[in-house]
């Protein structure tokens, strides 16, 4: 399984590799709508099985691991003037590059490093008000376009710890296969959530590297044109 995870996706994006563009396959696939890509959801309440797209997709599969190739990943915030209880309602603020926000209802644009919604305390037990995540671009067996999976605040510690050990081998998130899995954790309230881990399944060759940098690239140009928000 884990060395078909690249293998099978490489007619596909070899397609890209060898002069096609993702952007402007989706830009004419999708003119006048908005790019939106299936989503890889993390459980709430310490559960150990990603949510992951299936043949149906009313039903998403249960999983308790899954492995890709991490394409690109970025920080995005999202603030709520009500607490967030799912579904599809945008932020009352949000930032696509974890920087600059925009509030929903003016258009005010605001720097995200001074907003007093991005200070500790700001939010219930001592947190920060504006939730700060991370989305991850994922190329999945068998798939030519990315899963986005949004990483919650819980599980930035983790994602940083991993991000550090493949520099420090002298890698990146995009030249190895990762598999993802889950394990329970408790904040400083005492609630329990489900924390994603992170590790090496193997590393890529070189020619799938090749490819796989290609369309990293391209998702990297197009990322901040998926402009949903509404991330759980």
């Amino acid at each position: 399984m884990a060395n078909e995870v690249v293998k099978a996706n490489e007619q596909e994006v070899a397609e890209y590799g060898t002069g096609a563009n993702l952007g402007e396959i989706l830009a004419e696939e999708l003119d006048g709508l908005t790019p939106s890509f299936e989503r890889i959801r993390i459980p709430a309440g310490g559960g150990l099985a990603y949510e992951v797209p299936g043949d149906d997709p009313d039903s998403p599969d249960s999983v308790k691991e899954f492995k890709a190739v991490i394409l690109y990943h970025h920080p995005i915030n999202c603030y709520y003037k009500e607490e967030y209880t799912g579904g599809n309602n945008p932020p009352d603020c949000g930032s696509m590059d974890g920087h600059i926000g925009i509030e929903a209802e003016t258009g005010v644009v605001k720097n995200c490093a001074e907003c007093e919604f991005n200070k500790f305390g700001s939010g219930k037990n001592g947190a920060k008000a504006c939730k700060q995540k991370r989305r991850i671009y994922l190329l999945r067996e068998g798939e030519a376009l990315p899963t986005l999976l949004s990483l919650p605040t819980g599980s930035l510690g983790e994602f940083s710890k991993y991000v550090m050990r493949l520099l420090s081998k002298g890698k990146k998130t995009n030249g190895v296969v990762t598999k993802f899995t889950l394990k329970k954790a408790q904040n400083s309230g005492g609630i329990n959530y489900s924390q994603a881990v992170f590790a090496v399944d193997r590393d890529l060759t070189d020619a799938e590297f090749a490819n796989i940098k290609v369309l990293s690239e391209q998702v990297k140009a197009m990322a901040t044109k998926v402009v949903e928000l509404d991330e759980e």
